[in-house]
């Protein structure tokens, strides 16, 4: 019962925070962010959620868990993500990214004991992230205005469409599992560790960015952005940020930051 009140609370707050950011209005409003108010109501309610839950969390399985084994637990998810990484290499028509990321995926499942150990990494062979948003991107679709997505945070149209293709991309071997309880634990597992892996970056923001919101939302669409005309070989892609080997350099993922 307790439970329950505490949990009953923890939603008011929730959504009160998420209202009264929604009503804020810009007064010079980003062409790429029509919908900002609707946004920055989204991300107060991640934020208010990521504070209260999942940052403790997060930072409590940080602080318990030794690195090694924290690395180990982030390489064997991130060897996963290859597999959908490489598929979209390949709708992209990059042949040579496609039997890289596929080769990566080979070589630390056999050698790194099922992707525990990155020695693709250590010999030479760099992650190559891809997602179904930039396959999207390469074949010509805009990427729409800016979208803050109830807990996963910073998104466009475009890569929330690409979203839910990457949902059942990136899930389909956990999902594979018979085992209820192993695989909700899994999915558990790699939203902890996907958060751990963050923590340093969103500290950053809180103390250097004047209005964090902003901050995410231009690194995010620069980042994307980058990452489609590094692709299709676009104006000045040459000069372009490299983001072959840096999923985890922005804080795209954790709801609260986004």
């Amino acid at each position: 019962m307790k439970t329950a009140t505490s949990l009953t609370r923890l939603a008011c707050a929730l959504s009160a925070a998420a209202l009264l950011a929604g009503c804020a209005t810009s007064s010079q409003p980003d062409p790429r962010d029509p919908w900002e108010g609707m946004n920055r109501g989204i991300y107060q309610f991640n934020d208010t959620f990521d504070r209260a839950l999942l940052r403790p969390v997060a930072q409590g399985y940080d602080y318990i868990v030794p690195d090694p084994i924290q690395n180990c637990v982030h390489n064997m998810f991130s060897n996963l993500g290859d597999v959908w990484s490489a598929a979209n290499s390949f709708l992209q028509a990059r042949g040579h990214d496609f039997f890289n990321t596929l080769g990566r995926f080979l070589f630390n499942t056999t050698m790194g004991v099922g992707g525990c150990f990155d020695v693709a990494t250590a010999n030479g062979a760099r992650k190559i992230p891809n997602d179904l948003g930039v396959t999207l991107g390469v074949w010509g679709i805009g990427q729409g205005p800016y979208l803050v997505l109830p807990f996963l945070g910073a998104s466009t149209v475009r890569d929330g469409v690409g979203t839910v293709g990457g949902f059942y991309g990136n899930v389909a071997a956990v999902g594979s599992i018979e085992n209820v309880r192993l695989r909700n634990s899994l999915w558990g597992l790699e939203v902890v560790d996907r958060r751990a892996s963050l923590l340093e970056v969103t500290d950053t923001v809180d103390r250097t960015a004047i209005d964090p919101y902003s901050f995410i939302r231009d690194a995010y669409l620069q980042r994307r952005n980058a990452q489609v005309l590094q692709r299709t070989g676009g104006a000045d892609s040459d000069n372009l940020p490299d983001y072959s080997d840096d999923e985890d350099d922005v804080p795209a993922t954790p709801a609260g930051q986004n």
